[in-house]
């Protein structure tokens, strides 16, 4: 394909999108499930046929998706989630994979290899439609890091189980020892790929005064380390994921401005939705619905199968958090297996299978019909349960207290940056005292404000949704800190295990005490 030809195929494709946008806004319909919807019929209008290349996609649209997904993950709130986010992605993935293979090898005949090929594809979980639904209906806090967190971490251990398997079918065997090792070398490699890598690309980016520079840094930074990653043999996903957390958490903080921070912010957010703008499309593009009829009773039953395995992963799991971590509620495990929705790292995946592979054209239709359908079928149905469920409780006292927060974030935020202006010389210190006390009124009015609204005892505010609901945020936030310091402490051998370990469990169970935000 030449370049005009791509140029003129990608105005087609960004024209669609951009009509799509406009519809699935006033037809209430999720963005990614519409871009596949409209994908279908594009094939026709295209003098040559176009198709989702697994390469483009595993080398550079996966990479730019988990790296923003990486730096805008507060990694405070994912260590506060990550129990349950460890249990999903890796037992609740290897669960999940091996219960699909065994109905897959039963119900359709298949070997064992291919099975498990499916499997894993089919285990795999992209949750870009209920993200977009979150947007929109606000859900508990906690709630939405599990769902990002999870599909940040499943992605990686779906490339490295895939890689383990390709690798039994290429070598013949592969004993359970081996496979430890493996996969312990891919996952422990890659997580120090990406912690070398993300704080090597720390200093430099501190000297950077151009955000444009800046922004060209973190570009290769996020291609660079999953390439890193590949060449040493080890997971370049997980590489990314580990580099795009610290980048996002250590790199962005402290020294950098403003400016520096909306600009890179808001090209990684213009970045992932291009990403995932062509990604859609390109499945919609790639299926055949001709085929797809022709093969309907294998797909239903790969449909059942994930879901089996979702079912049979999640309750059982999540069932146990409680055991060691504040539990998770029965309504937002429901939603965590109704929104087991298939994406672009399962078509991916599928096109990615060996030709040598039987039955490698009937497995990836079966697995493209299992991506329409979880996209088309739940991801319609997914504002609805969010709403059927009763996940959002955002009242009239818990909106007046957030736009109160967030007069009292940009104000504070704006009186750093003029501190900033005034030490480097950039603002006189009459100019600068007049706007500050411009920004100190709204300061201490909302300061006022949110004091009545935490200090009061009433019926308009309930735990888990208004002002002492909010509160709870904030004292976990704080335990939290409290439990690193302690951390640290023991570590440096500031303080005594016993001590530490004492005060740690007393923190832990002050954190079971608080309900959910």
């Amino acid at each position: 394909m030449n370049v005009t030809e791509l140029i003129k195929i990608s105005i087609i494709l960004l024209l669609v999108a951009t009509g799509v946008a406009l519809l699935s806004r006033r037809l209430r319909v999720p963005y990614v499930t519409g871009l596949v919807l409209a994908g279908l019929p594009i094939t026709e209008l295209l003098s040559r046929p176009i198709g989702l290349d697994p390469a483009l996609v595993l080398n550079l649209f996966l990479p730019i998706l988990i790296f923003e997904a990486g730096i805008n993950t507060d990694v405070s709130r994912l260590r506060s989630t990550f129990k349950p986010i460890a249990l999903l992605a890796g037992p609740g993935a290897i669960l999940s994979s091996a219960i699909i293979a065994i109905l897959l090898k039963f119900g359709l005949g298949l070997s064992w290899i291919p099975a498990f090929l499916v499997g894993v594809i089919l285990a795999n979980t992209d949750t870009v439609s209920m993200i977009a639904v979150f947007k929109e209906i606000p859900v508990p806090s906690r709630l939405s890091t599990i769902v990002e967190g999870e599909t940040l971490f499943n992605d990686a251990a779906a490339l490295v189980s895939f890689n383990l398997i390709l690798q039994v079918y290429s070598t013949g065997s592969l004993t359970l020892i081996e496979g430890i090792q493996q996969l312990l070398f891919i996952s422990v490699g890659g997580c120090l790929v990406g912690l070398v890598l993300g704080y090597l690309s720390i200093p430099v980016f501190n000297r950077l005064d151009d955000p444009l520079s800046s922004l060209l840094l973190t570009v290769a930074v996020a291609l660079g380390t999953f390439q890193v990653g590949q060449f040493l043999g080890v997971s370049g996903a997980v590489a990314v994921v580990v580099a795009g957390l610290i980048f996002g958490n250590f790199g962005l903080s402290g020294n950098t401005s403003a400016s520096s921070r909306i600009t890179l912010l808001s090209f990684w957010e213009y970045a992932s939705f291009t990403a995932n703008t062509f990604i859609f499309l390109l499945i919609g593009v790639e299926i055949n619905l001709v085929t797809l009829w022709q093969t309907l009773p294998a797909i239903l039953l790969a449909v059942l199968a994930y879901q089996v395995g979702r079912v049979l992963t999640i309750y059982p799991l999540l069932a146990g958090v409680r055991w060691f971590d504040r539990p998770i509620p029965l309504r937002w495990q429901h939603l965590l297996f109704l929104g087991n929705i298939k994406g672009s790292l399962s078509m991916a995946l599928a096109l990615s299978l060996p030709t040598t592979l039987p039955g490698r054209e009937s497995l990836i239709t079966i697995v493209f019909g299992c991506v329409l359908v979880s996209l088309v079928g739940q991801g319609l149905s997914l504002p609805l349960l969010v709403k059927r469920l009763k996940l959002s409780k955002f009242s009239h006292s818990q909106q007046q207290v957030e736009e109160l927060q967030a007069q009292l974030i940009t104000a504070k935020a704006a009186q750093d940056e003029l501190d900033t202006l005034l030490k480097t010389g950039v603002l006189p210190k009459a100019v600068y005292e007049e706007m500050r006390s411009a920004y100190q009124v709204q300061v201490a009015g909302a300061e006022k404000t949110l004091r009545e609204f935490y200090n009061r005892r009433s019926d308009d505010f309930d735990h888990k949704g208004g002002a002492l609901g909010k509160l709870d945020a904030i004292r976990r936030r704080l335990l939290l800190a409290e439990k690193g310091a302690l951390t640290e402490a023991m570590r440096k051998r500031i303080l005594s295990q016993d001590i530490g370990q004492n005060r740690i469990q007393t923190i832990d169970e002050k954190l079971l005490q608080l309900d959910d935000d």
